[in-house]
């Protein structure tokens, strides 16, 4: 089957225009976000993994290593196998701190910039022949299915080849797509399922050909048996090159790639959309890749029983075609397509943000004071179009001198170089970037004199003196071993021989224990996050700066006001990690340096207790074994902390608050994600005042201190305990404190009351002592009246008299009201139930009232039945009608009236005593019957009075009910009612 130029021209623009549809429809977000972040999504585009090498050329590596070709697969799919261990670390890393390539890792781990240059030029280095397999498997497709129909194009005239001509089009086309979903910041939603898209389609292909060879050229699985049978050198042709020692080395070259491509890293771990992938990608990819394995050995031997006219490397395309399958012919050529389109796209994001990060920026020294993402986003274009350019060098050069299978060996034995340096970065933190540095240098060295210059200059040995050295692609698997163990051998003595530096340590330790080793609490000179602003307004720009901080803030979720020093050192750190997948570790490192460094304190740094809770939160799922328990273990201790009965709180060796309890949350009504990780200067009066005087102070323990709370005075007693250093040394600082909050308030007014009480006892017994001794002279100026009116006919003199005997009964009420107030409650004594009067019970309790000048005056109206008469105590009910009064007149403004009167219902009456005040709060009418509570001033009022007369009122079998607002149209005044049962069979009146 032959097509025309036109018609697959045609098809290749279809199939990228469906590649750029789905990108551009993903962006927009109408495909829905439960198909972009599935598993299954980010399982297909790692996929891109399966390059046109994988497509085409391991079909050829299969025809020369026999079963050795599975080496791929398995070398690959191992890792993958092992992603929890081998991959998560990394991923985890490139999420925290937004590295967004394999020489920001490097420059993160070995703190070494130049390392990230090196390892830039390694990696291109390395990549341009991969480049060039994607661009040659394409073009050579492409004129093989349009094989003796291609139009004069007019190219003679230029010097330009046909082949030349479709894979400048070709790479211009899939430069055009990349750079317009992959030059911007954010994760490439519509890139990673566009590369989805692109892997379904390829193992479709491939799987749909393997098919078509069992099925159709074999008849089924009993005939490929059959026909193996009948040619048993196709056999020997797979097993016999397992002897050789090049087969072996195949699975070390290919284990490595799978993480040290470029492509690879960048979807695997730059990319990835979810946090915790990796339990799911290690047995889903090698899955994936099982699928792409199968159908390899049945198109070889396909392509041998057919005679396809074609290198074995171009057997999938082949087989349908001598098969005469004509769709299937297209499906494998899109396949193909797919297949190149994928990596080289992916390729030329990862290689344009290195080049960008690492060499670009640090050369151009460029101002970022005008419009930054703009300027940096036309650069990564430009460097995508630069990549896109070199490996189109690159094949031209080549001139189709070399197959798939060496191109591809030619580019993953250089990744290999990169094994040790990345291999350190989560398990041994002993390497240093000495040694890394140097390493990959030795390592690329040999890979590059060996194989890379005998390619491109056409040399098969070097001559040193009488000595001969083969080199070139013949001898790939000497060289591989070479190359890898002389770098393995520099990083291992160098790292030993030589030490690390501080900055060099701490990331080691970060990278091999997710930063739980050294969680250190440092501190920043800046005390709000508007200071942000300020402060890289000077490198970035004012709008790049308020964005920048904006970013920052909407992704912890914090304000522009945010205070706190562990949020300010959060909200750095986020800082630091956007502006690394802007333009680099190195250079935001520089930046954050200058203008929000850490600062120098001479105390010694303490760990970060926030920090290390934040991380065991988000890891707690993934503990097992002893971590898990111990991580039971601290959620126990937290847990009882945080429920503790009593308020609690920790200090930090700075001041910095570290727990705040529940019962601390609801003492002061701070709540505990406002404060905690804030500082004690920050905390709101009065416990700020409070509790920084007490830590400061060398006092362990501070009792009944008095503040104002609600309106109301509180007493809070303090204790606190020093935490000492991990080292106990006892010279040495503290690292903190706990201390704790008692409110004793409700002791404090039980004390008082008890005084109160004595008080009142006290006075009761003077009350009956000074009313025994008033009673005799008031007894003699009655006489002496009575005498006076009768022993006189002057009518002036009998109204004095009787004035004089007037004053004397109200005296004489006065002191009996005392004596009988005093007397009643006593503790003990039984209780009289007798007929009571409650006119006259209220009109004694108003006269009781009335003698309190110093209190607000008020009018008090008795219109109580003067004869409604009750069982009872009338001395207790005297003070029900006292406390009752006292209320109502507090609670009254000057000049007002409170009200008594009684109403019959049923068999019960009902007396009640209104006021004209403000009324009960309705959030305080559950409460103003409890002991103790009380609205009023220290000193006014102990909150017994209304739990006194709610008890009587029971005593006496009857209910007290509380009406607020008494005026519902004014929203004004309360009412007590006490209803009380009337007598059986009695006349109340």
């Amino acid at each position: 089957m032959t097509l025309s130029l036109g018609q697959v021209s045609l098809l290749c623009v279809g199939y990228l225009l469906v590649i750029f549809g789905v990108a551009w429809i993903t962006e927009r977000g109408w495909i829905p976000d439960k198909i972009v972040r599935h598993p299954i999504t980010y399982i297909l585009s790692l996929g891109i993994f399966a390059s046109a090498w994988s497509f085409y050329g391991v079909v050829d590596l299969a025809f020369q290593y026999g079963y050795g070709a599975l080496a791929y697969y398995l070398g690959t799919g191992a890792l993958f196998l092992f992603a929890p261990v081998a991959i998560r670390p990394l991923a985890e890393l490139a999420r925290r701190y937004q590295i967004h390539s394999l020489a920001d890792l490097l420059v993160f781990r070995y703190h070494s910039n130049w390392l990230g240059a090196l390892a830039t030029l390694c990696m291109l280095l390395a990549v341009l022949p991969l480049l060039t397999l994607q661009i040659q498997a394409v073009t050579d497709t492409l004129r093989i299915i349009t094989e003796d129909q291609v139009p004069d194009l007019g190219l003679a005239q230029t010097g330009v080849t046909l082949k030349q001509f479709l894979a400048f089009m070709y790479c211009a086309l899939v430069a055009t797509f990349t750079i317009m979903f992959g030059s911007n910041r954010e994760q490439h939603r519509g890139m990673i399922t566009a590369m989805a898209l692109e892997s379904l389609l390829k193992v479709a292909a491939m799987c749909a050909v393997g098919i078509f060879a069992l099925f159709f050229v074999f008849d089924g699985v009993a005939g490929l048996d059959q026909w193996l049978l009948e040619h048993p050198e196709n056999l020997a042709l797979l097993h016999n090159p397992m002897k050789d020692s090049a087969s072996s080395t195949l699975i070390l070259v290919f284990f490595a790639t799978a993480v040290a491509m470029p492509h690879i890293f960048h979807m695997s771990v730059v990319e990835t959309p979810m946090e915790h992938s990796t339990q799911t990608v290690s047995w889903a990819f090698p899955l994936f890749l099982l699928f792409m394995a199968l159908p390899v050995f049945p198109i070889l031997w396909a392509g041998f029983e057919l005679g396809v006219p074609l290198p074995a490397q171009y057997f999938t395309l082949g087989v349908p075609m001598v098969g005469e399958s004509h769709w299937l012919t297209l499906v494998a050529f899109v396949g193909g397509l797919s297949a190149a389109t994928g990596a080289m796209v992916v390729i030329a994001l990862a290689m344009s943000t290195m080049l960008l990060n690492h060499w670009l920026l640090p050369l151009l020294q460029m101002s970022y004071q005008t419009d930054i993402y703009a300027r940096l986003m036309w650069l990564r274009r430009s460097l995508i179009a630069v990549v896109f350019l070199a490996g189109f060098m690159l094949y031209l050069w080549f001139d189709n001198d070399f197959s798939l299978a060496q191109l591809a060996l030619m580019a993953f034995i250089a990744t290999l170089q990169f094994l040790p340096a990345i291999s350190a970065v989560a398990y041994w933190p002993r390497g240093n970037r000495l040694g890394a540095s140097c390493a990959l240098g030795t390592g690329a060295s040999v890979w590059a004199l060996g194989l890379l210059f005998p390619s491109l200059l056409d040399i098969s040995a070097y001559q040193i003196m009488d000595w001969t050295l083969p080199v070139g692609i013949n001898y790939w698997s000497e060289i591989t071993l070479i190359a890898l163990g002389a770098n393995t051998l520099v990083f291992v003595s160098l790292s030993l021989l030589t030490s690390q530096g501080e900055d060099e340590k701490f990331s080691a330790d970060i990278c091999a224990d997710d930063e739980l080793s050294q969680p250190l609490r440092l501190s920043l000179e800046l005390r709000s996050a508007r200071e942000f602003r300020t402060r890289l307004a000077d490198v970035l720009g004012p709008q790049s700066a308020r964005d920048e901080v904006a970013r920052a803030l909407g992704q912890l979720g914090f304000t522009i006001e945010e205070r706190r020093p562990y949020a300010l050192r959060r909200l750095r750190d986020q800082i630091e990690a956007n502006l690394s997948g802007l333009m680099g570790i190195g250079i935001a490192n520089d930046i954050l340096d200058r203008c929000i460094p850490y600062a120098v304190s001479e105390q010694r740094q303490t760990a970060d207790i926030n920090l290390m809770e934040s991380r065991l939160g988000q890891l707690q799922t993934h503990l097992t074994g002893m971590a898990a328990e111990l991580n039971r273990l601290r959620l126990y201790h937290r847990q009882t902390l945080q429920l503790l009965p009593m308020a609690a709180c920790s200090l930090g060796q700075d001041g910095e608050i570290l727990m705040w309890n529940d019962a601390m949350e609801n003492l002061t009504g701070i709540a505990v994600n406002d404060i905690t990780g804030s500082s004690l200067e920050d905390l709101d009066e009065p416990w700020g005042s409070l509790i920084r005087g007490f830590a400061q102070s060398q006092d362990t323990h501070l009792y009944k201190q008095s503040l104002q709370l609600h309106q109301r005075t509180h007493w809070i007693s303090l204790h606190k305990a020093l935490l000492a250093n991990e080292d106990d040394n006892p010279d040495s600082l503290f690292d903190g404190q706990v201390i704790l909050l008692e409110d004793v308030t409700e002791t404090q007014l039980l004390e008082q009351e008890l005084v109160h009480s004595e008080r009142l006892a006290s006075v009761g017994r003077l009350a009956a002592g000074v009313a025994h001794e008033i009673g005799n002279p008031i007894t003699g100026i009655a006489c002496l009246a009575q005498n006076l009116h009768y022993e006189s006919d002057d009518q002036e003199v009998h109204e004095t008299a009787n004035q004089i005997l007037s004053q004397t009964d109200r005296v004489s009420r006065i002191v009996h009201s005392l004596v009988s107030f005093s007397h009643s409650g006593n503790s003990g004594e039984e209780h009289q139930v007798e007929p009571m009067n409650m006119f006259n019970c209220a009109q004694e309790a108003i006269n009781l009232i009335s003698l309190q000048k110093d209190r607000q005056q008020v009018g008090f109206s008795n219109h109580i039945d003067p004869e409604l008469n009750l069982l009872g105590d009338s001395q207790r009910m005297i003070q029900v009608f006292v406390n009752l009064l006292s209320n109502a007149r507090d609670a009254s403004p000057e000049g007002s009236e409170v009200s008594l009167w009684s109403d019959i219902d049923g068999d019960y009456a009902v007396v009640s005593v209104e006021d004209e005040g403000s009324g009960i709060p309705p959030e305080l009418m559950d409460r103003i019957m409890e002991p103790f509570f009380t609205t009023k001033e220290p000193g006014q009022g102990t909150g017994l009075g209304l739990a006194m007369v709610y008890s009587i009122v029971e005593d006496h079998n009857g209910t007290l009910n509380v009406h607020s607002p008494a005026d519902e149209s004014t929203g004004l005044g309360t009412r007590f009612d006490i209803r009380l049962p009337l007598p059986n069979g009695a006349d109340t009146h």
